[in-house]
């Protein structure tokens, strides 16, 4: 590694020598006058369309199962959401976490015969039990979201991982979800925060301006 000292280049060509030494290292730590604290660059790599999709029809089958499990109960629909509905799926290398899915479960329950600690209950019991038959190990159940785990225990590491949000979607474009709050073990339907809102017409602005085909293709 060069050391550039202060005073002895232009500042701009410090900043360049910066720039280009960051671009050309996958990860790095680097420390020296512009920082106080040593800086890590994440070394991420897109999952290849082969393997998430082999993945991906797996947990299709699995939540099928779930569907199946659950029918005497309620119905339910499903969507993949996020990077995994747009094949953009991304691994950090040098991290033992993996790469995730996620999923939307919309319960068809319009007379609202069951609780939001029902449903969830419901929903947690089914993939509790269905997932093991799929090689995934471990569940957990946290404040928005419902992960089911694919671990390595031989280098201990998560292969990859699948969360559940269960979801209502409004008629006036808002969204809820089940939210467990932990302080007193109790679900509610909470609102999305103003940042779903706005999700819509980026995508469709994105769409109006060509990028949106664009970034599909070439991640597809």
């Amino acid at each position: 590694i060069i050391v550039i000292k202060a005073g002895i280049l232009p500042a701009f060509l410090n900043y360049f020598f910066l720039y280009f030494y960051f671009l050309t290292k996958k990860c790095i730590i680097y420390k020296n006058y512009y920082f106080k604290e040593n800086f890590k660059m994440a070394d991420f790599y897109y999952v290849t369309k082969e393997e998430s999709r082999e993945v991906k029809r797996e947990l299709i089958n699995l939540i099928h199962d779930v569907q199946n499990y659950v029918r005497e109960y309620f119905t339910f629909n499903f969507s993949f959401i996020g990077s995994s509905a747009r094949n953009m799926i991304t691994y950090d290398e040098d991290s033992n976490i993996g790469y995730d899915f996620d999923v939307n479960i919309e319960v068809n329950d319009p007379e609202e015969e069951y609780t939001a600690a029902q449903i969830r209950s419901i929903i947690f019991d089914a993939l509790q039990e269905i997932s093991p038959e799929y090689g995934y190990q471990k569940i957990e159940n946290s404040t928005s979201v419902i992960t089911i785990k694919m671990v390595n225990y031989y280098s201990s590491s998560i292969c990859h991982s699948c969360d559940f949000a269960v979801v209502h979607n409004c008629a006036d474009g808002q969204q809820q979800y089940i939210r467990l709050n932990k302080e007193n073990d109790t679900y509610q339907w909470v609102y999305r925060g103003k940042g779903y809102l706005g999700q819509a017409s980026k995508i469709e602005w994105l769409k109006k301006n060509g990028y949106w085909t664009k970034n599909i293709t070439k991640y597809s």
